[in-house]
C-alpha cells in the first residue's frame, strides 16, 4: 500500500471540480480515480423521502468508471463553478489516512464574498497505485 497524503489527496479532489478546461478536468479525473473507480452520493433528503415513498429503502446515487466519473464531475462543474457563483475546496486540516481510507471534508464557498455555504463528508479509499477505488460522498454532514 503506498504512503498517501491524505491533505494532498483532499485538495487534489476538491481542485479536480473547480477545473474549467475540459482536457485537464478528464486528465483530473483519470489521475484521482482507478479506471474501475466508484463515486457514491448521498441523495439530497427530499430524493430520499421520494424513494422511500416508493419503496426504496436507502437510494444512492452512483457514477461507475472514468466516463461516468467524468460526467458526473462536469456535471457538478457546470452546476456550480462554471457559473461564478460558487467554489469548492477541502476543508483545512480535516483529511485523515488509514491504511488505504481516507476521509476529509470539504467546502462549497460563495466567490463573491468566501463564506461557507454548505459542504460535505467524503470517505475515500484508494487502490495499491494511490488512486480512488470507492468514493462516498455525503453532502451536508
Amino acid at each position: 500500500m503506498p504512503h498517501i497524503d491524505a491533505q494532498d489527496l483532499a485538495a487534489r479532489y476538491a481542485a479536480v471540480w473547480n477545473e474549467p478546461d475540459p482536457d485537464q478536468r478528464r486528465k483530473a479525473v483519470s489521475d484521482l480515480w482507478a479506471p474501475d473507480g466508484v463515486h457514491v452520493l448521498q441523495p439530497p433528503q427530499e430524493m430520499i423521502e421520494e424513494a422511500r415513498r416508493i419503496g426504496f429503502a436507502q437510494p444512492a446515487l452512483t457514477a461507475r468508471g472514468l466516463d461516468e466519473l467524468e460526467a458526473r464531475v462536469a456535471r457538478a462543474h457546470e452546476e456550480f463553478v462554471a457559473t461564478g457563483e460558487y467554489t469548492f475546496r477541502a476543508a483545512p486540516d480535516t483529511a485523515v489516512a488509514l491504511e488505504d481510507v481516507v476521509t476529509f471534508r470539504w467546502q462549497t464557498v460563495l466567490v463573491a464574498s468566501g463564506e461557507v455555504t454548505g459542504g460535505g463528508l467524503e470517505f475515500v479509499t484508494v487502490d495499491e497505485d494511490g488512486r480512488i477505488s470507492r468514493d462516498y460522498q455525503f453532502p451536508g454532514r
